[in-house]
Order: structure tokens, then C-alpha cells, then sequence
């Protein structure tokens, strides 16, 4: 549709309006659609669009059958640039193009007649919905750029069936086009694919959006008859099956239902009779499975010498260097292999078992109860991806949690919020929208923890932001134990408690709370000493520890949704956490660090590289 794209990008310029030589480009569109359709009837002349575009009543004074056309393209496009003059997005323009034209009530008439016509004005409305829906994201995504940035992202994108994007190709691949860009060429293989009744012969009448091809001198041309049609798309069909010099593939697939896909009608007369094909042959689909098939064979004990010789030459072939000096498919050549190496071992041990084995809450978790192998991969390897915005939430949450529990800020929510604007632009979010919503969840997670802090419970605090770094022994290893409460309340009888603010969107069910392994290493720092100062150099007898969950509202009978969820641990007994530790601690020093499933997957990193993740596993023998 050159001359639509064309009109709405000149009536989407700054000023708003119009020169000569814009009303010349936009005639030059219009008769280039003329010619595209092959309509032999005079053209309007470039007064006549003008005077369409910009005074569309002056056109009464014009013989009808001459004007009618151009008046009503010109109606259309002022109403067009007088949306976007009025301040109007892309998504309005397109909008007021589209309901200016009979084309929707063409489309729905055929669509509910179903059959072939129906199938193909299905795919012209799913074209017609997906660039609607494409303009309402650029709004969406950026705010609002105008129509001319709009028609710029639609020319960047790379559409497979644009005919006019040639590209240089190497004389031996393989050529993908149009039966149109095929004329005058020729190969000795020729694959003529799709060849489905209702698209190929496509009978669909040609035209614009606007319909600007059938304006004439005398009046609106007639279309082109359904005879006329057939036969332009058997020429074509004709000119796509004798590029083949030694070979030709006609493929096409047959519906069991009666109104599904069936082969064109003209695959009757090629004179061959159709070779119905009921299974899919086994075939790789990509080069990465061709790869792989061709190794399997070489080393298949069940295929003959001369196959398995002939995928070693085929494999030979595709590791050869190029040309230009670059292999043709690098992962064809056996130094790009898996499992033909041994695997390698380090002579440094990843822990002295003289000195103590440093472990956080979190770590503890992650190799106890979750995955080593994550733990290893992103704490010692370093391979953990830079902070989300998620993780960005929970720290500016806890920072000012923190600062109205020291009394450094009043518990005023008009007060963190402002302080929470001054940071919150910093956060990098996907979109505009993801940005509004999570500051609206860091608001009611705020509130929350407003209601929690001064409500009565009891106990009061001693500490926020209390750092410990404690060593003690489990099973046969030391273990030093170091990281920060979130807070350190008491109660009347001089008992602790540890509480740990929670910004997640989920939380740990109630028998995962009794044995939560961080904290029970608060509650193991605790009985170490580590809060110590802050009751006069006594150790505290223990109150257990909680989790505060500042996203997700309390139940009903626990207050409801005004205040956070609260999970709590009692008191350690038994030896349950020191064996935890103990475990965490063995797994470190034997270098034990193997995949483990569970939900924790969804979120890790290193899924493409685990053994224990089908998208991870590489088969090596």
C-alpha cells in the first residue's frame, strides 16, 4: 500500500500541512499503484489530488465521474492528517484510515462466507490486526514518537516476503523467492512449495486500501474478472514450474477436513500424478541436527561402512574452509566436539580444610537443600548475571525500612514515598508500564511495613542492619558464618528475635518456614554470640526468628492485606541446622557441586549449561 504509507507519513510532518512537492509525491505513489495493478484507465492529475488533500470541496465543480475518486482519497487523508494534527497517535491515523474504507466490511463478509475467499481474508485481517497491534506497542513502548518514526520501525523490519529487499546471496546456496523475482533465472533443482488452492491461483481482486487504482476519466474502472485472474495466476504458476532445468518439486499439503487446505487445482495439470506422502520423512530441520545426525551415523555400529564413510565425507564437507578463509559449519570439525576431551581437574583445591569454610543464610540453602552446582556457578565462579530490577525493589524497600526503623526518617508514608522518588528512576525496567506497577507494589509494601512497625507486638527494637561474622564447629569442619539482620527486636524478658524483611512474590510454606535455612543461621549467630553487645555482653536466651513478607498481605484472620504475611521459626532444638551446616560445608571441601531439579530452575541462570535441563544436556556418547 505505497500510497497510504506514503500519504500518512506526509501529512505526519511537523507543520502539519502540505507543500506542492509533497502533493507531487503523493501523486506519484498513487499512480504507482495504478501501475503495480495493472489498471489501464487515465490517472488523476496532480491538481486534482491536491485540490482532494486540501480543499476537497472544490472538487464539486469538476465533472463527477472524474473527480469522485480523488475526492473521496482526499476526504479520507485530510481527516487523516487532521487527526494527527489534532494531536493524534499513529494508532488514530490508522484508525481513521481503515473506518474510511469499505475494505473491514468486504473482509468480514468474506470471512464469514469461509472457504477459500474466507481463508485468505482471515490472513488479511490477522495482517490488519498485527499492524494495529504493532502501532499500539510503539505507544506503549515509547510514549508516543509520531507517525513518521512509526512508518520508519515498520521499514526497518526485515519481512521475508518483501520483494523489493534483494540481498546478495553466494552463487551456490540456496535462493529463497517469489515466483515474480524468478523470471528469467533458472536452476537444476526448482522447489515450488505451498502450491494450495486459495493461495495459488490467489483470486483475490488486486487493489489498494483506498481503491485509488480504479480512478479514471470516466469514473471507477470495473475489476478484474475472476476469469482474467485464473489465468494471470496460471502464467505465473507456469513461470515458476519451468525454472527447473533438471528437476522440479511441487509440494503441497491435503486437510482431512473438508474445509481445510487442499492442493491447487493445478497441480492436475503437470501431467505427473501426485505422490501422496503420509508420515514426514525423518529429516533435520537445522544444521545443528544435520550435525548430529551425521556423527551418530559414523559411530552407529548398526550402519553399513559405506554410510557411515559417506556422513564422515559429508561431515568433512561441512567443516572445509570457505572462500574467505571461514569454515562453511564450525561445529562440524571434531575440535568443536563435546566428550572427546578428558575432563580437567585442578590441583588447587577450591578450600584450604585447614582454614573455616565461610557460608551465608542463602548459600546454606542453595547447597543443602536447592543446587550446589548454582551455588558453585555463581558465588565462585562468578557467573551470576548483574542485579535485576527486582532485586533493585527489595534493596531500596529495605534501605528505607531501615531508615525509619534507626529514626533516621519519620514513619510517614508521604515521606518515604518522596524519598522513594528521588532513587526510583534509577531502577532499569522493560517498559514504562513495569515501572508504574512496581512502584505502585513498593507503595503498598511500604504501607505495610509502616502498620507492622508501629503497630503493638510486643517487643521492641534493639538493632537494624546488624552485621555478625561468627565461626563455629559442625560435624568435622569449622564453618564461619557471617552476613546481616534485617532487625534485632526484644521482649519484656530479655529474649531475641531476628526478622528478615521479605520483597518477593512468593513465600515458603509453613513446614519450609520450620527448617528455613536463613534463619536458622540468624538463630545459630545468635546463640554464638553475635548480638552480644547489644545486650550488655550477655547472650540473649532465643525468641526464634521471622520472616516478613512486605509484598504479600497478611490473612484475614492475621489482620488481612493491610498488613505483611509474617512466617515465623521457633527456637532451634535438636541438631537438625548444625547438620545442615555440616552437609553445606562437606559439599564445599569434596568439590561435590551436582545439578539438583526443582523449582529454583525457573529462575536460574545457568539453565542452558546444565547437564540436569534437557536444554542443557549434551549428548556426548
Amino acid at each position: 500500500m505505497v500510497g497510504v504509507e506514503d500519504a500518512v507519513a506526509l501529512l505526519s510532518s511537523p507543520l502539519g500541512g502540505m507543500d506542492a512537492a509533497d502533493l507531487r509525491r503523493l501523486g506519484r505513489a498513487l499512480r504507482e499503484e495504478e501501475r503495480v495493478a495493472g489498471a489501464a484507465v487515465p490517472r488523476p492529475s496532480d491538481e486534482l489530488i491536491a485540490e482532494a488533500v486540501s480543499e476537497p470541496e472544490r472538487l464539486a465543480a469538476h465533472d463527477p465521474s472524474y473527480a469522485r475518486g480523488a475526492r473521496r482519497v482526499g476526504a479520507l487523508l485530510r481527516a487523516a492528517r487532521d487527526t494527527l494534527a489534532a494531536g493524534g497517535t499513529a494508532e488514530d491515523a490508522l484508525w481513521t484510515l481503515w473506518n474510511g474504507t469499505p475494505w473491514a466490511s468486504r473482509l468480514e463478509r468474506a470471512a464469514l462466507r469461509g472457504g477459500a475467499a474466507g481463508r485468505n481474508a482471515d490472513r488479511d485481517l490477522d495482517a490488519v490486526c498485527a499492524l494495529f497491534e504493532t502501532a499500539a506497542r510503539a505507544e506503549e513502548r515509547t510514549g508516543g514518537r509520531g507517525a513518521l518514526n512509526f512508518l520508519e520501525e515498520l521499514s526497518a523490519q526485515d519481512i521475508a516476503a518483501d520483494t523489493l529487499g534483494g540481498r546478495t546471496v553466494r552463487p551456490d546456496a540456496v535462493q529463497l523467492m517469489t515466483a515474480h523475482r524468478s523470471k528469467g533465472l533458472e536452476w537444476r533443482l526448482v522447489v515450488v512449495a505451498g502450491v494450495q488452492e486459495g493461495v495459488w491461483p490467489d483470486l483475490r481482486r488486486r487493489g489498494s486500501l483506498l481503491e485509488a487504482d480504479r480512478i479514471g476519466s470516466d469514473g471507477i474502472a470495473p475489476p478484474l474478472s475472476q476469469g482474467a485472474l485464473l489465468a494471470e495466476e496460471r502464467r505465473l504458476f507456469y513461470v515458476a514450474a519451468t525454472r527447473a532445468s533438471d528437476r522440479l518439486l511441487v509440494t503441497a499439503v491435503r486437510s482431512a477436513a473438508d474445509d481445510g487446505d487442499q492442493p491447487s487445482r493445478f497441480l492436475a495439470e503437470l501431467g505427473v500424478e501426485p505422490q501422496d506422502v503420509a508420515h514426514r520423512p525423518r529429516r533435520p530441520l537445522a544444521v545443528s541436527a544435520l550435525v548430529a545426525e551425521l556423527r551418530a551415523t559414523t559411530v552407529d555400529p548398526a550402519a553399513s561402512p559405506a554410510l557411515r564413510e559417506a556422513a564422515a565425507r559429508r561431515l568433512a564437507r561441512l567443516a572445509a574452509l570457505s572462500d574467505d578463509g571461514h569454515p562453511l559449519v564450525p561445529a562440524a570439525h571434531p575440535d568443536r566436539w563435546w566428550g572427546l576431551y578428558e575432563p580437567t581437574r585442578s590441583a588447587v583445591p577450591l578450600r584450604d580444610r585447614d582454614e573455616p569454610v565461610a557460608l551465608s543464610g542463602s548459600a546454606l540453602d542453595q547447597l543443602a537443600n536447592t543446587c550446589s552446582l548454582q551455588w558453585f556457578l555463581g558465588r565462585e565462579v562468578k557467573a551470576e548475571p548483574p542485579a535485576t530490577a527486582a532485586q533493585g525493589f527489595g534493596n531500596v524497600v529495605h534501605v528505607l525500612a531501615d531508615e525509619v526503623a534507626s529514626g533516621r526518617t519519620p514513619a510517614d508514608l508521604d515521606v518515604l514515598m518522596a524519598r522513594l522518588d528521588s532513587v526510583w528512576d534509577a531502577l532499569a525496567f522493560d517498559a514504562p508500564w513495569k515501572s508504574r506497577q512496581e512502584k505502585d507494589n513498593a507503595r503498598a509494601a511500604l504501607e505495610r511495613f509502616l502498620r507492622w512497625h508501629v503497630m503493638e507486638r510486643g517487643r521492641t527494637a534493639v538493632a537494624t542492619e546488624q552485621d555478625f561474622d561468627v565461626t563455629l564447629a559442625a560435624g568435622d569442619a569449622r564453618i564461619r558464618i557471617r552476613g546481616s539482620m534485617d532487625r534485632v527486636e526484644t521482649d519484656a524478658q530479655g529474649a531475641a528475635y531476628v526478622v528478615d524483611f521479605k520483597t518477593g512474590r512468593s513465600k515458603p510454606t509453613g513446614d519450609q518456614v520450620v527448617h528455613h535455612p536463613q534463619l536458622a543461621v540468624y538463630q545459630l549467630a545468635v546463640r554464638e554470640g553475635a548480638v552480644d553487645p547489644l545486650f550488655g555482653g550477655r547472650t540473649p536466651p532465643a525468641g526464634g526468628a521471622e520472616l516478613v513478607q512486605l509484598r504479600l498481605g497478611a490473612t484475614r484472620r492475621e489482620g488481612g492485606d493491610a498488613l505483611p504475611a509474617v512466617q515465623r521459626q521457633e527456637p532451634l532444638t535438636g541438631e537438625w541446622a548444625q547438620e545442615l551446616l555440616a552437609t553445606a560445608a562437606g559439599r564445599v571441601l569434596d568439590e561435590r557441586f551436582t545439578p539438583a531439579t526443582g523449582q529454583h530452575c525457573t529462575h536460574c541462570a545457568f539453565r542452558a549449561s546444565c547437564t540436569a535441563r534437557p536444554e542443557g544436556r549434551h549428548v556426548v556418547e
